[in-house]
């Protein structure tokens, strides 16, 4: 009787042991963040209402080869002021050109569709989000290009960040900071390229909620809406794949001054806005 009871215990303690085991050992979850570029996506303003070209200006709907973000952070509701929500992710800055700025040599720099950030579900607070802001800071694409009477394709890097630090690490020499508006272009075929700086403050950044929740000018904090508020609990099982949809439609846009409605900056086409032009946040669970 006595190795009976003795056996039983022995099986029970194992059997505890191997819960416990698989509990230490349980998988970590995770919120997985991308970025998604739609040209067919409404095309809006700086207050989040649909938004279309100036007579005097010319738009085109780019190809964007890569991006970057600085700041990345959750918002509860509409009267959450920025930086108030639950900050996700801020990018490295530095001082090494005098005031403070984006450390662009330090950038997280993706592709669409490929993963952004990824954060442990555990160390981010509990609650419920309606929004999301998200700070681009870096934009590089494709756009059609006229040059000396012919079509061409040509590349446009554009810093669209409250301020970046360069340290020669891009196609022109420079090395300081550069406020939100610097670009620089080459085209495909190395025939012609030219670098410029957008009036500063004028980058679109739509913030539907600029009336209860604003951002700085120049900070090119991009804020977006949940269909269907996130919810963070703290017992997720789950990875969560977060979306952000961006708009690209006629996200770049100029000054037309050639006249033949095709940029061409060798004409004196003048650069004015590389703005995206909307955020659609989407989540799987």
């Amino acid at each position: 009787m006595k190795k009976l009871v003795l056996f039983t215990i022995i099986l029970i303690t194992i059997s505890f042991s191997s819960c416990t085991d698989i509990d230490d050992t349980q998988q970590e979850t995770f919120l997985l963040v991308k970025f998604k570029f739609d040209g067919n996506q409404l095309r809006l303003n700086n207050v989040g209402l649909p938004s279309f070209v100036p007579t005097a200006n010319r738009a085109q709907t780019p190809s964007i080869n890569f991006i970057s973000s600085n700041y990345l952070e959750l918002v509860q509701n509409q009267s959450t002021q920025l930086s108030q929500g639950t900050v996700l992710y801020q990018g490295p800055e530095t001082t090494a050109g005098g005031d403070n700025a984006i450390d662009f040599a330090q950038a997280l720099i993706v592709v669409d569709g490929e993963t952004f950030l990824k954060i442990p579900l555990k160390s981010i607070a509990t609650g419920t989000y309606q929004y999301i802001r998200v700070s681009v800071s870096y934009q590089n694409f494709q756009i059609n290009v006229r040059y000396q009477g012919l079509d061409r394709i040509g590349t446009l890097s554009s810093f669209v960040g409250f301020n970046t630090y360069l340290n020669n690490n891009t196609s022109f020499p420079v090395s300081g900071n550069k406020l939100q508006g610097y670009w620089e272009f080459v085209m495909n075929d190395n025939l012609y390229s030219t670098s410029g700086q957008a009036a500063v403050n004028a980058t679109t950044v739509p913030n539907p909620i600029a009336a209860t929740s604003p951002i700085p000018q120049g900070s090119c904090v991009i804020t977006g809406k949940f269909e269907t508020p996130l919810e963070i609990t703290g017992l997720e099982k789950n990875n969560i794949n977060l979306t952000l949809s961006l708009s690209t439609n006629k996200s770049f846009e100029w000054k037309e001054n050639s006249n033949n409605n095709k940029y061409d900056p060798n004409l004196g086409d003048v650069v004015v806005d590389m703005g995206l032009r909307g955020l659609i946040p989407s989540y799987a669970k």
